[in-house]
This record gives structure tokens, C-alpha cells and sequence, in this order.
């Protein structure tokens, strides 16, 4: 049910032109607007939240300064668990997270706000399974991947998956992952593993790139990550389903939901429904939403929302898309 429910929540993403393109700015929707600056914008805003999305926040950021100089945009990115207190307590401006808030999060917002935060879709990932570029291994199956990380699972060799190379199959496999303030540590561990704990021998890493760092530099592991944080020491697993096809971590199968580990990627803000936007978050939220927006998410190695989904967001804090 986890996984179906996955599948909707991305269909609609299906809409994105040019989704199985392969250049990749053919998978920037042609409808999505160019941004327009505004006048009179100033001040400062924080970002606290998530450190996969930390990287992105900064291209907007940075995207956001070259049309307002005197802008200032602090970003702190330490794990999608830390935004919701540092927004409850008014600490920051913005609330990235790799995912969605639990139910105690929101309502320890709501007890303080008297409404609860506003969710933002703004770029589509796919949760990779990393193995270094000269394992023999090309994919993996659903519930392998869970015995492999989860305590469902004995440890386990490569030989165990099916890898018969000597240098390999008597190998045991070391395990990299994030740490428990991490959204993508939650969100595998849900979709992944069924909820399931970590096996006490996965070694958490403090950030994501460190996990595929780790990866390329140990020849005998595995971990996972955010695909947009892959490198040439590496290689993405194709994953195979539960109707035995193997998926590969692309565009294609991110949009149409067939690529199981598929995300959205969140921006939280503490929006009041009776009053507007000020001037600054609005400009910030409409950059997000904005051709060169979307530019900076296929930068960072994520896949971009489409026009449709765009305009849901802005007319969801009462703005007008102009597109």
C-alpha cells in the first residue's frame, strides 16, 4: 500500500514534458514562466532543514541575489527533522524537507500558530542504491534491499545477491546510510524497509554526499542517497519490483511513479491563511516556482515539477502564477 500510495502522489508528475528525453533541459515543462522581479523586495530570510535539499536551497538563493543584491539568505542544512522546530519557534523562514512532516510535527506547530504549516512541492528525487562503479552487481530486488539493511535480514555477502565473482561473493557487504535526524533516513526506512529497523552495523554518515563518498572509496558497499548527490565512483542500482522488471533511477521512472524509492522534495513556510505573503518569501516562492527554478533543481540532479503543479502551489498561498 506504502508503494501505491508513492505511485499516486507522483502520477500527476507524469504530465512533465519530454520526460524521456535526453537532454535534460527538455524536461523543463515549456509553460513554466520566466521569473519577474519585483520592486521594493529587501531584507533577510533562513533556511533550516533538510541537507539534501542544502545545495538547492543555495542555487535559489543565489538565484534570488542576483536580482535583489541587498538580500540576505542564511541556509542551514543539518537533516529534514530540525525544520519543523526551527518554523514552530519562528527560527526560520523556510523548511526544507526530503520529506513530509510527521503528524506530531504539525501539531506541535499548530498548538503554537493556531494553523498548520504549508507544504510545498518544488522538485522530484529518486532515493538511489549506491554500490562502487566496479561492483559486478547491475540491480537489486525490492525485498533484497530490505534484508540487506533492515534487521529482517541476516548480514549478508555479495554472494548472497547472486554475485559469483571470487573477489566479491565471500565479501560481506558494508553498509552506509544517514543519520536519524535525516529525512532520507526516514523515508528509506518507511518505504524501503517496511518500517523496519536499521541493521546496528549500517554506518551513518552525516550528510549525504558522505554516504556516497563512502561508497566509492570501499569497493565492497553499499548505501543509499539522494540521486542527484551520484558521482563517477559510484553506480546506481536498478531496482527490481515486485513484478520483476528492473527500474533504473531516471526521469522516466520518477515521473510516471514506476521507480519505487521516487520523492518529493518539500519546501515548508509558516503561512498565515489570513494574511498575504511578505514581499521577500513571496519573491523567494515564486523564484522556486519560476523557469529558473526549476533550472536550479535539474542542476542539482533532481527532476523539475511541471507548469501544473507549479501553478497548484502559488494558487495554494493565495498568488497568482501569471502563467
Amino acid at each position: 500500500m506504502k508503494r501505491l500510495a508513492a505511485i499516486a502522489s507522483l502520477a500527476v508528475a507524469a504530465l512533465c514534458h519530454g520526460a524521456q528525453s535526453s537532454d535534460p533541459t527538455d524536461l523543463l515543462d515549456p509553460e513554466l514562466a520566466p521569473y519577474k522581479p519585483a520592486r521594493g523586495v529587501a531584507g533577510s530570510v533562513k533556511s533550516v532543514g533538510s541537507d539534501t535539499m542544502n545545495n538547492l536551497m543555495t542555487f535559489w538563493a543565489e538565484s534570488l541575489q542576483r536580482f535583489y543584491p541587498g538580500v540576505s539568505v542564511e541556509i542551514t542544512g543539518k537533516g529534514s527533522s530540525t525544520a519543523p522546530p526551527a518554523l514552530t519557534e519562528g527560527q526560520a523562514s523556510f523548511g526544507p524537507m526530503s520529506r513530509q512532516m510527521k503528524s506530531k510535527e504539525v501539531d506541535s506547530f499548530e498548538a503554537e500558530w493556531g494553523y498548520k504549516p504549508t507544504l510545498l512541492k518544488t522538485g522530484i528525487d529518486c532515493l538511489a542504491v549506491y554500490v562502487h562503479k566496479d561492483c559486478p552487481l547491475h540491480e537489486i530486488s525490492v525485498d533484497q534491499v530490505r534484508q540487506v539493511f533492515s534487521v529482517d535480514g541476516p548480514d549478508m555477502t555479495w554472494g548472497d545477491l547472486g554475485v559469483d565473482d571470487p573477489a566479491y561473493k565471500f565479501q560481506r557487504i558494508v553498509l552506509y546510510g544517514r543519520n536519524s535526524a535525516s529525512g532520507t533516513y526516514g523515508y528509506f526506512k518507511q518505504q524501503a524497509l517496511g518500517d523496519s529497523d536499521y541493521k546496528s552495523s549500517v554506518k551513518e554518515q552525516p550528510g549525504s554526499s558522505s554516504v556516497v563518498q563512502a561508497v566509492g572509496t570501499d569497493r565492497f558497499s553499499m548505501g543509499y542517497s539522494g540521486l542527484g548527490f551520484r558521482t563517477q565512483e559510484v553506480k546506481a542500482l536498478s531496482i527490481v519490483d515486485e513484478f520483476g522488471e528492473a527500474v533504473e533511477p531516471n526521469a522516466g521512472t520518477a515521473f510516471d511513479g514506476s521507480y519505487p524509492y521516487a520523492r518529493f522534495l518539500y519546501v515548508y513556510i509558516n503561512k498565515d491563511p489570513n494574511r498575504a505573503l511578505d514581499p521577500l518569501r513571496e519573491q523567494f516562492v515564486r523564484l522556486i516556482f519560476s523557469r529558473e527554478g526549476q533550472e536550479a533543481v535539474l542542476k542539482d540532479g533532481y527532476f523539475p515539477i511541471n507548469a501544473y503543479i507549479a501553478r497548484q502551489q502559488l494558487e495554494q498561498l493565495g498568488l497568482n502564477p501569471a502563467f
